[in-house]
């Protein structure tokens, strides 16, 4: 196994502390920097950043660095650390723009949590950059093409974001996948950023 490369590495170590943190003073982290409603009277411009470093639970924590180590290890590897960071900052800001405006339309005043959103943005970048690498589901333990595995996670998601009134925010999953489709058509040069480079 490579070892990790240093951004990954870092955002790893980081969120894993600040978790740690969470268990001491859950409810400051939560109201500084969780992200909250512009209706809540608790938010704050910095938390379209900082609600992706905080996490719901061990499990919630568990997987999104699991992922994080899965896809975003070979792309830090082909993008190097200035655009791998450019890129999920991208994918953090779309899920957090999509989540803003699903609590503004529907009046809820719950926070949001989680690095997903960018999660899912570097999902939609490894499906884009290797379409036919082999992946496997953890449950169940499925083979797939990444770019099948793409496909069936977006469609989960929209369709959980329609029939699903929990606690787990479908709609900034999509959010951080388009944010990361607009990066990567961004640096491609191709709309609706312009033409093709010569």
């Amino acid at each position: 196994m490579p070892p990790l490369p240093p951004v990954t590495k870092t955002l790893i170590l980081i969120c894993t502390a600040v978790f740690c943190l969470q268990t001491f003073v859950p409810q400051t982290l939560t109201m500084w920097l969780a992200l909250w409603p512009v209706g809540s009277g608790l938010f704050g411009p910095w938390q379209v950043v900082t609600y992706a470093f905080l996490h719901g639970g061990l499990f919630h924590l568990f997987f999104n660095m699991l992922g994080l180590w899965m896809f975003g290890s070979e792309l830090e590897r082909v993008w190097g650390q200035k655009r791998y960071l450019q890129f999920l900052l991208a994918g953090a800001l779309a899920a957090a723009g999509a989540q803003m405006a699903v609590t503004a339309m529907t009046g809820s005043h719950n926070p949001t949590i989680g690095a997903s959103g960018a999660l899912f943005a570097l999902l939609l970048a490894f499906g884009m950059l290797f379409p036919n690498r082999q992946v496997m589901l953890l449950i169940p333990p499925i083979p797939m093409k990444a770019r099948t595995f793409v496909v069936v996670f977006g469609a989960l998601e929209l369709l959980l974001g329609f029939l699903d009134r929990g606690d787990i925010a479908h709609f900034a999953h999509l959010g951080g996948m388009v944010g990361g489709f607009l990066m990567i058509r961004y640096w491609r040069r191709r709309p609706p950023f312009g033409g093709r480079r010569r």
